[in-house]
């Protein structure tokens, strides 16, 4: 097949996949978020001296022709809401690194507020949900560039799959990523494969008949990564941002550094590991997190 031909079908493939698919996200984000605006850091939280912003990712996109005609022609959140520009994501990092902002790990970050002394200045823990090539190919480069510990939560029953319009990392390009990044690189759990929605655009896995098919999925996912990795997950990330009592507290009693949520807030030392915030990294959420570390 001629080059011209195959990047032609290549364009078509993905704009179609931009038009058809992203219904779980942009749904999902219409409920947690009225507008753009309330991706920024909320102003209680503005002028906090001290703590931890979680910073959370999910594609790092290089611009093209394809993907600029997508973005204007397409509503697909993760072109927009969801997606920080391979060259944003770059200056974001040379950001932290000119500002001496402390990047640390997500088992640092649970040390301390554990340690329950008072946290003194502000640090970032860098992680992105659902690992998808993006980020393979476009972020652990950069983050390994400037020695960026992170963490990517990954959906164990969708590697390799496209998500979306997104193209899922497969368990060798993880385990590539593993021996390229070394200690720099953390795995978690965002489930086996209960990343979807019912179709009421709710969450399958906080229907209440779900409650065992959740506990088996959560056994299974930690079972597949560290058969895959082996790494043995100690933290999790929810679909979609959060979970109910009592998917909190059976995640409680597991073997747990921290849950993800997506709440927007700054992890101090009296924040429950097991609903820790994390900031939505976007073009609107960026300048009030950038203005929190300045």
């Amino acid at each position: 097949m001629k080059r011209h031909l195959r990047q032609g079908l290549l364009v078509v493939l993905l704009l179609t996949l931009v038009f058809t698919l992203g219904w779980t996200y942009e749904n999902q984000a219409s409920k947690q978020q009225d507008t753009e605006a309330s991706y920024a850091l909320p102003a209680r939280y503005q002028k906090m001296k001290n703590g931890i912003m979680v910073f959370c990712y999910h594609r790092v996109l290089k611009t093209s022709m394809t993907t600029e005609i997508a973005e204007k022609l397409s509503n697909n959140s993760q072109l927009h809401e969801f997606n920080v520009p391979a060259s944003a994501f770059a200056a974001q990092m040379k950001f932290l690194k000119q500002h001496h902002v402390r990047v640390i790990s997500a088992t640092t970050m649970a040390r301390m507020v554990q340690s329950h002394r008072p946290i003194q200045g502000k640090y970032a823990v860098l992680t992105f949900d659902d690992i998808d090539r993006s980020v393979i190919d476009n972020a652990i480069p950069v983050m390994r560039h400037y020695n960026f510990p992170f963490t990517a939560f990954v959906i164990t029953g969708n590697t390799g799959e496209y998500r979306e319009g997104s193209q899922m990392a497969t368990w060798s390009q993880i385990k590539q990523a593993q021996d390229d990044a070394g200690q720099l690189m953390t795995l978690g759990l965002h489930t086996h494969n209960l990343h979807h929605l019912t179709a009421k655009m709710e969450p399958v896995f906080l229907q209440p008949h779900y409650f065992g098919k959740f506990q088996r999925d959560f056994a299974k996912s930690a079972v597949e990564l560290k058969e895959h990795t082996g790494v043995t997950a100690t933290s999790f990330a929810y679909p979609y941002g959060g979970g109910n009592a009592q998917i909190n507290n059976f995640l409680a009693q597991q073997d747990l550094d921290w849950v993800a949520t997506l709440d927007s807030g700054i992890v101090t030392n009296q924040t429950n590991l097991n609903e820790t915030p994390r900031m939505i990294i976007n073009q609107e959420s960026w300048p009030s997190i950038s203005a929190w570390f300045k």
